[in-house]
């Protein structure tokens, strides 16, 4: 349930080179992916030792999660024309090395604050290094069979990574700290650039950036978390909080303006405007909130309700990833077999029943139990995701693929940080540090999110 949907890169000639089709540039590109993805569900898990080092409370353990995947949610939209523009193998150093010295400073910051605003540069950059690593090996690989077997791996790679990210975020948390987590980037971020500096240059063409569309859009989304994150500590009719809603909604009608006026706009309004786009986009928003809700809510369950240790905890979302991962195979030859539209409505009402599953749990329930009541949690989303993805791109002309997969990635990741925003708001109760019955709600809230967008696929996507 990682990110492994990016933009599908243009079609352009890489300068002749003896490196050309060389490993090189698929384990750079691997590497980079696995992780900007282990940085997430590692990260999960180090919450409780954050909060306890640095004195952040609920809230700000929201922003360390949401700080990075909004900024890479919102990104992602105009990173793939700044790789055309620069270069698939430019955009992707300065996306590395801005990760790499983000996470320098992560692991280095001094509070809350300070971690918070180095996720958000973290963020950023991962926006970068995702569609840049993949047209890195469109570069690398001209052979059609040889490229499908390359993105296979990297896919793979970001699958992996969501079985490795908890179980070496509770290592690294237990052994030597969570600023570990952040620590390790930097070794991994050196090998990329070495790396990078033995592939062949990438060539760059025109592509208009769309300046105005990015800024309202990113003020749109961190309007709306503030609001979601705030609105459970402050109030919902707070001043702070009402002003926020008041941003993202004058930010999401500029933006509106905005793209309706650029000659070339990162999301063309009349895409949204097709039915099968938007359902489309609906589920993966679905799908991603309650995926990444459970996630978030369940590192926090097992260590401050259950008593648990970091890597504990990381260890009990190995079988999860494990189903994930299977599921992910399995997924395209149903979709052969039975069809996109019904394997689609499969996946999220097998998701809609695992956060149903999940209502019951408390403080002792058996972790045997816990664990079987996570399964359609990994099954559903895997089920549906690849399929989606394809009937997306089914939907939309060839020229209008990569603007299609990356807006879908982006509603995906911000589904993703609401649904954080929302169970950490409810989560915290008042004053609590972990409420039971806010874990339930939020949970009914993912469930009955996940019925209604399976109601819209059943209804309205294509049968064939």
């Amino acid at each position: 349930m990682s990110a492994t949907l990016a933009p599908e890169p243009v079609r352009t000639a890489a300068p002749p080179s003896p490196r050309t089709g060389s490993p090189v540039a698929l384990v750079a590109s691997l590497l980079g992916f696995t992780v900007i993805t282990i940085d997430v569900t590692a990260v999960n898990i180090a919450l409780p030792d954050i909060r306890a080092t640095l004195h952040g409370g609920m809230a700000g353990l929201q922003w360390v999660v949401d700080a990075y995947t909004l900024m890479f949610a919102a990104l992602m939209l105009s990173a793939g024309a700044l790789a055309d523009r620069a270069g698939a193998r430019r955009a992707y150093a300065w996306g590395v090395g801005l990760f790499t010295a983000a996470s320098l400073a992560c692991a280095l910051a001094p509070g809350i604050g300070a971690l918070i605003a180095a996720r958000v540069a973290q963020g950023g950059a991962a926006a970068i290094v995702m569609p840049a690593s993949l047209a890195l090996i469109r570069q690398a690989y001209d052979d059609p069979r040889r490229r499908a077997r390359a993105i296979a791996l990297w896919t793979v790679g970001g699958s992996a990574a969501v079985a490795v990210g908890p179980v070496l975020g509770g290592i690294l948390t237990e052994t030597a700290g969570w600023r570990a987590v952040f620590l390790l980037n930097l070794p991994v971020g050196a090998v990329i650039l070495a790396l990078l500096a033995r592939t062949a240059r990438s060539p760059r063409r025109p592509a208009p950036l769309d300046i105005a569309g990015q800024v309202t859009a990113v003020l749109t989304l961190a309007g709306l978390a503030f609001a979601v994150i705030e609105g459970g500590h402050l109030g919902w009719t707070s001043a702070p909080v009402l002003a926020a809603f008041a941003v993202a909604a004058a930010s999401a009608l500029a933006f509106r303006a905005a793209e309706k006026r650029h000659r070339a706009p990162m999301v063309p309004l009349g895409l949204l405007r097709q039915r099968q786009v938007s359902v489309a986009l609906a589920v993966g928003f679905a799908v991603n909130a309650g995926f990444y809700g459970v996630t978030f809510l369940l590192g926090l369950y097992y260590q401050q309700l259950r008593g648990m240790s970091g890597v504990e905890a990381g260890l009990m979302f190995v079988p999860l990833a494990a189903f994930i991962t299977g599921t992910n195979l399995v997924s395209p030859r149903l979709a052969e077999r039975v069809g996109r539209r019904r394997v689609v409505v499969l996946g999220q009402a097998v998701l809609a029943l695992a956060m149903f599953a999940l209502l019951p749990l408390a403080a002792h329930t058996p972790l045997w139990l816990v664990l079987v009541l996570l399964i359609p949690t990994g099954i559903g989303g895997a089920l549906a995701v690849p399929a989606l993805t394809a009937q997306l791109m089914d939907s939309v002309p060839g020229e209008r693929a990569g603007t299609a997969s990356g807006l879908l990635n982006s509603l995906r990741q911000t589904g993703g940080a609401m649904s954080v925003a929302l169970f950490g708001a409810l989560l915290a109760g008042e004053g609590a540090g972990f409420s039971l019955p806010g874990m339930r709600t939020g949970l009914l809230v993912a469930g009955l999110t996940l019925c209604a967008t399976t109601a819209l696929a059943a209804r309205l996507l294509p049968r064939g």
